[in-house]
């Protein structure tokens, strides 16, 4: 099943996917154990479609938080969790969901979508998070799962637009069979529904995906990385640019 999972994720257009390891704190004898290595439950990864490259697995970390006391595991320097590209925290209340945002060292706050939410987004945190670097993340597998869940998430989603206004937002599956993955083109017509403008709904299946995966190598290292995309200059720019601009852009 995880090889077919693979090759549906190569077809349908992605190029990387993110293995998740949950732990909730609800449940008892919880520890953050190594990731396991993708190219052990892998031998051999298809090649993304249009390039040479093979599809990039990532490893992900998801801790579901209820009570104050199980951040402070976020607060230390375990060296597991530093193993992991990605970390991710599902706060459970409001008082957990501020410090979500302004306190701890995450890369995705990820937003509750299967029940109505026991608070209101507030401005201040939202920002907080988003000048941090932080990201919001919703699911789509309950929406298409269960009509309830549906108007759960979309309802959740909008609150979401309201204070945000689409900023730092990515859309992913949570996704456990093969079956309830979509293409990222039907992902980003989701957004939509979700209160997303459609250039916010493919960054949220596209750069904000690539700026999360960054900000993960960043924590890990404790310095900065560097991100740089070669833009060519259009034929038709150039040729409406004046001949003195022209010669300065040239030289």
């Amino acid at each position: 099943q995880n090889s077919l999972t693979m090759c549906l994720l190569f077809l349908v257009g992605y190029s990387a996917v993110a293995l998740n390891h949950v732990i909730d704190f609800k449940e008892k004898k919880q520890e953050i154990v190594k990731p396991v290595s993708p190219s052990e439950l892998f031998p051999s990864l298809p090649i993304v479609q249009g390039t040479s490259k093979r599809l990039k697995v990532l490893t992900r970390l998801t801790l579901v938080v209820s009570d104050p006391s199980h951040c402070n595991l976020l607060r230390s320097t375990s060296t597991n969790i530093r193993l992991y590209d990605i970390i991710a925290v599902f706060p459970k209340t409001e008082k957990l969901f501020h410090i979500a945002c302004t306190t701890l060292d995450v890369d995705l706050v990820c937003i509750n979508v299967t029940e109505k939410l026991p608070f209101y987004f507030r401005r201040p945190p939202v920002n907080m998070a988003i000048d941090r670097g932080i990201y919001f993340e919703l699911l789509y597998t309950p929406a298409i799962k269960d009509s309830t869940m549906r108007r759960y998430t979309i309802s959740n989603a909008i609150s979401l637009m309201q204070i945000c206004k689409g900023k730092n937002i990515v859309i992913s599956s949570a996704a456990e069979r093969p079956l309830e993955l979509r293409g990222p083109y039907d992902v980003a017509n989701l957004g939509l529904l979700f209160g997303l403008s459609e250039s916010e709904a493919k960054a949220a299946v596209s750069t904000n995906c690539r700026a999360t995966i960054l900000h993960g190598e960043t924590r890990k290292s404790a310095c900065g990385v560097v991100y740089t995309v070669k833009k060519l200059r259009k034929v038709e720019e150039e040729e409406t640019l004046p001949a003195c601009k022209k010669a300065k852009t040239q030289a």
